[in-house]
């Protein structure tokens, strides 16, 4: 269940998009760090199977976040 709300002279739009842009950015170092992980050979062969497919689905999680997390911020500017 989704509930809408118009968002319009609710909030500040302007602090809420750097909020998301602080958000997107630590989103992003862990990816970063993560993508760092799995493109390391040796960690990937080396690391028991269950921490190496906990870290792609951390991956995937923030990579997903990110998308969600960008369109909020798209949203926002629609309504500045």
């Amino acid at each position: 269940l989704e509930i809408l709300v118009p968002m319009a002279g609710l909030i500040d739009v302007a602090a809420e998009q750097a909020r998301l842009d602080k958000e997107i950015g630590k989103l992003e170092g862990g990816i970063k760090a993560v993508g760092g992980k799995l493109g390391n050979a040796k960690f990937v062969d080396n690391a028991p199977d269950a921490v190496v497919a906990k870290e792609r689905e951390k991956l995937a999680e923030m990579e997903s976040a990110v998308v969600a997390l960008r369109a909020k911020r798209e949203e926002l500017a629609a309504l500045a």
